[in-house]
């Protein structure tokens, strides 16, 4: 757990929910006998095991007297691990104005490494401008957005790209179809200066753009857009996060998340490198004039 003091909350409950799971079953103990040591389902069990929850000190502790840890010191660290995973991140101060499948998101994106992405949509968010992303704030499909709650959004907008700036710096790698970058999003101008900031992230060490071109003939991730995220901790595994309308969906299982990152590698390798990213956005401004 070393440098756990960078881990955001989200990873901290991923993290000991998947020490407790390895504990219930080094102890052979099934989920529905957990449940009743803690007087909860099954289902809770699975919740807590998978970090979608929080963790109540009381429960951590009946747990670990269940599956038979009986040593002070370790029991004390990870009741100090449930205690800190119960801390607020910085981003629930916006839950206003986001939905709530999308604050674990928010978290393993405070905490990741790496983030690996394909946009078919938008400029991915990290990348955004604050014109770019106030136009895509108000694509509400409700339609009922105010100003103050879409200024409110673009504000979180801002606020994560912070990620990129710590130290170390997440490491974005966004591989983008060239409709995103041909689509006027909030009008020419807005469109103009997102392209130029583009040209400036692809200057920086840790940032990769991948653009794909119009004439691609298909690829295996036509699906849809994704996103891969790993984390620095080695306790946790890569995570792919699929965004729908109304809900996301978290996949951890090794053979979904084989089956995307052999996509994306593929998807990469048969678009033109990075190298080549800066020329084509300087074609699609010229296009803009």
């Amino acid at each position: 757990m070393a440098g756990r003091s960078v881990v955001g909350p989200t990873a901290l409950r991923m993290l000991l929910g998947a020490h407790l799971r390895e504990l219930r079953e080094r102890a052979g103990v099934t989920r529905t006998d957990a449940g009743w040591a803690i007087r909860a389902s099954e289902s809770k069990i699975s919740r807590l095991e998978l970090g979608k929850v929080g963790f109540k000190e009381r429960d951590v502790s009946d747990l670990l007297t269940l599956y038979g840890v009986n040593d002070a010191r370790e029991r004390d660290r990870l009741l100090e691990l449930a205690r800190e995973a119960n801390d607020p991140g910085w981003w629930q101060r916006y839950g206003d104005v986001t939905p709530d499948w999308f604050d674990a998101y928010l978290g393993l994106e405070a905490t990741a490494e790496l983030i690996r992405t394909y946009e078919i949509q938008y400029v991915p968010g990290l990348l955004q401008t604050e014109e770019y992303a106030r136009a895509v704030a108000r694509l509400d499909p409700g339609g009922g957005r105010s100003d103050a709650e879409i200024e409110r959004i673009v504000a979180l907008r801002t606020r994560r790209q912070r990620v990129l700036d710590r130290e170390p710096p997440l490491r974005l790698w966004a591989v983008i179809e060239e409709s995103v970058l041909r689509r006027p999003m909030g009008g020419v101008d807005v469109l103009r200066s997102q392209l130029v900031a583009l040209r400036e992230a692809v200057t920086r060490p840790n940032v990769t753009v991948q653009i794909v071109p119009l004439e691609n003939a298909g690829h295996p991730a036509t699906a849809g857009a994704f996103t891969l995220l790993r984390f620095p901790q080695r306790d946790l595994p890569d995570i792919v996060y699929v965004e729908h309308l109304t809900s996301a969906l978290y996949l951890d299982k090794r053979d979904d998340v084989e089956a995307y990152t052999q996509a994306l590698e593929l998807l990469a390798s048969t678009s033109p490198p990075p190298q080549q990213t800066d020329q084509a956005l300087v074609r699609l401004l010229d296009r803009l004039d």
